[in-house]
C-alpha cells in the first residue's frame, strides 16, 4: 500500500500549518487596533505633562507585545530570534526616561507597526477564510484528477509523480511567508541601524561613566588632597606667626606641616594611580597585571599569550584591561568566597583577549553595585565586547573581547 500522501492531503497540511499564522494574526490585528488608540491617548496626555509619567509604561508594554510578534515571525519562518536592545526606561529621572521613549528609533518602528497590523493583518486573516472553501473546492477536484493521472504514469513509466502545492491552497503559505517577512522587517532594526542604536548606547554609558569618573576625582581631591594642602597652609601660617616670640612652637608647627605635605602627596599619588596606574607605564600590562594578582588576597594563576612580546598594546587598551582585572579581582576577594581565581590574557591578531574566573559562589548582579556595569560600560566604549556568567553556586566567569589594532 502507498503511504505517500495524496496531493490534496499534502496541500491541505501546508495551507493548514499556515492558516494558523494568518489567523492568529487577525486577534492580534484587534489588539494592534486597539494599542493604537492607546498610543495616541498616552501621547495626547503628554502633551499636556499629566501624562508624561505613562509614556516610560505605555513603551514597556508596546516592547512586550513587539517581542512576541517578533518570536512568532521567527519561529515561522524557522530563522533565529534575536531579543531586541531597547534603550533602558527603568532608571534614571523621568525627563531622561521620556527623552529615551521619544527617540529611540525601535519605539517608532512598533508604533508605525500598530497600524499596519490592524489592517493588513486583519485583511490576510479574513482573506485566509475565504480562500478556504474555494480552495477545497477547486483543488479537491483538480488534484484528485492529477493524482488518478500521476499513478497512471507511475505505473506505465515507473518515475515518480511531481509535487502537487494546489492552485488556490498554494496562496497560504505565500502570504503566511510575506506577512512574517514583512513583520519582521518592519520591526526588525537593519544590522546598521542595530549597529547605531549599540554605538549610540554604549558612547551614552561611557559619557556617563566618564562624568562619573570625573565627580570621583573631583570628590577626593576636594576631600583628601585639597583639606591636606588647606592644613598645610594654616600651619605655615602659624609657623611664621611664632618664628620670632616661639621658635620651639615654629619648628613643632613646621614638622606638622611637613607631615602634612607628605600626606598630601600619598592623597594625589592615589588620585593619579586611579587615572592612570604608573605600574602600566613602568611594567606594561603584564607587570601590572601580575601585580594586581599578587595583592588579590587569595591564590590567583596569570597567562599571558603575548601581551610581553612585540610592540606595546595602545594605552587606553592597556589601561581598560587592567581596571577590568583590577575591579573582578575587587569582587572576588569581597563577594566570592572563591579559594582561587585565574587570569587569562590572550593577544591575538587585532583583538585582546581577557578572561577572569573564580571557584566562589556565584550569584553577581549586575544590578547590585558589584561593578560589573562599570566594567561592561569601559569595555563597550572601546567598541570591545563583555560576557558575564555567574550562576548561583559559581562560578564566575567574565570575558572582554578589545579590539586593538594589532
Amino acid at each position: 500500500m502507498n503511504s505517500t500522501p495524496t496531493p490534496l492531503t499534502a496541500a491541505v497540511r501546508r495551507s493548514w500549518h499556515a492558516s494558523q499564522y494568518l489567523l492568529l494574526g487577525i486577534p492580534i490585528a484587534l489588539l494592534a487596533y486597539v494599542s493604537a488608540f492607546l498610543v495616541v491617548a498616552v501621547l495626547l496626555f503628554g502633551v499636556v505633562i499629566i501624562g508624561l509619567p505613562a509614556l516610560p509604561e505605555a513603551a514597556k508594554v508596546l516592547h512586550r507585545f513587539a517581542e512576541s510578534e517578533r518570536r512568532r515571525a521567527a519561529a515561522y519562518l524557522g530563522v533565529p530570534f534575536r531579543p531586541t536592545r531597547y534603550l533602558p526606561l527603568d532608571r534614571g529621572e523621568l525627563s531622561e526616561r521620556v527623552r529615551r521613549v521619544l527617540t529611540d528609533p525601535t519605539n517608532r518602528r512598533e508604533v508605525l507597526w500598530l497600524p499596519a497590523q490592524a489592517l493588513i493583518g486583519n485583511g490576510l486573516g479574513y482573506l485566509t477564510m475565504v480562500l478556504w472553501p474555494v480552495g477545497m473546492l477547486v483543488d479537491g477536484i483538480g488534484l484528485s484528477v492529477v493524482h488518478l493521472l500521476d499513478r497512471r504514469t507511475t505505473d506505465e513509466y515507473g518515475t515518480p509523480p511531481p509535487v502537487r502545492r494546489g492552485w488556490v491552497l498554494r496562496w497560504h503559505p505565500v502570504l503566511a511567508d510575506l506577512a512574517a517577512s514583512w513583520t519582521r522587517s518592519l520591526l526588525t532594526a537593519s544590522p546598521s541601524a542595530e549597529r547605531i542604536d549599540q554605538l549610540t548606547e554604549s558612547r551614552a554609558g561611557a559619557v556617563e561613566a566618564h562624568g562619573a569618573e570625573l565627580r570621583r576625582i573631583e570628590r577626593d581631591l576636594h576631600d583628601g588632597a585639597q583639606a591636606r594642602i588647606v592644613a598645610l597652609s594654616m600651619r605655615v601660617g602659624l609657623a611664621k606667626q611664632l618664628l620670632d616670640r616661639d621658635p620651639a612652637a615654629a619648628r613643632l608647627r613646621l614638622e606638622e606641616a611637613q607631615d602634612g605635605a607628605d600626606a598630601a602627596l600619598a592623597e594625589l599619588r592615589h588620585v593619579v594611580r586611579g587615572i592612570h596606574p604608573p605600574v602600566l607605564t613602568d611594567r606594561g600590562l603584564g607587570g601590572a597585571v601580575r601585580a594586581l594578582a599578587a595583592g588579590a588576597g587569595i591564590p590567583v594563576t596569570v597567562e599571558l599569550d603575548g601581551v610581553e612580546d612585540g610592540r606595546r598594546l595602545p594605552a587606553a587598551i592597556e589601561a581598560a584591561a587592567y581596571f577590568v582585572v583590577a575591579e573582578a579581582l575587587t569582587n572576588v576577594s569581597k563577594h566570592s568566597g572563591a579559594t582561587a581565581a585565574r587570569v587569562r590574557i590572550d593577544r591575538a591578531p587585532g583583538v585582546l583577549l581577557v578572561s577572569i574566573g573564580d571557584d566562589g559562589c556565584g550569584g553577581a548582579d549586575e544590578g547590585a553595585g558589584s561593578g560589573l556595569v562599570g566594567i561592561r560600560r569601559r569595555i563597550a566604549a572601546l567598541d570591545g565586547t563583555t560576557r558575564i556568567s555567574s550562576p548561583i553556586g559559581g562560578p564566575t566567569d567574565i570575558e572582554v573581547e578589545l579590539p586593538c589594532g594589532s
